[in-house]
């Protein structure tokens, strides 16, 4: 199933949650995951699948001074 990661196009599984999609991209750190301009929150990771042809945006956070 094709989506858009980033600005770029990605192939994932059909039923895949945002939580799969995080352990498949071994994203780690403090991030945010935003899904058609909607800020998802952690708590529902597990819960939400993602749809085919979603623009998703996945947002490290950085530290600095």
């Amino acid at each position: 199933m094709q989506v858009i990661i980033n600005g770029s196009p990605y192939s994932i599984e059909k039923n895949s949650s945002i939580k799969n999609l995080i352990e498949h991209l071994s994203v780690d750190g403090r991030y945010a995951i935003e899904i058609n301009k909607n800020i998802i929150p952690k708590s529902q990771y597990s819960k939400i699948k993602i749809n085919l042809g979603d623009k998703i945006e996945i947002v490290k956070a950085i530290g600095g001074g």
